[in-house]
């Protein structure tokens, strides 16, 4: 997961937040504007990964088919 820099230029954005959620947040002391920056990250990984492996799926089977017919390049090298 990426690491958010304490020292990154931040900037205001104006959230709408479950009421109940944030009063829980609040009751336990969850920094509420670190937590959105985590969560959003995580968004930003995940679609960056969906995204890519949308971008490369031809690629990814048609590499998954040259192993199924030929089998993996350089196996009599494996040591494991």
């Amino acid at each position: 997961m990426r690491k958010i820099a304490a020292n990154a230029v931040r900037q205001p954005a104006n959230l709408s937040i479950d009421s109940q959620l944030m009063k829980e947040a609040k009751g336990l002391n969850v920094n509420v504007s670190r937590a959105a920056e985590a969560g959003i990250a995580e968004a930003v990984a995940a679609e960056k990964t969906r995204l890519w492996k949308l971008e490369n799926r031809a690629t990814m089977e048609s590499w998954n088919d040259y192993v199924e017919k030929h089998g993996v390049p350089l196996k009599e090298h494996r040591q494991f």
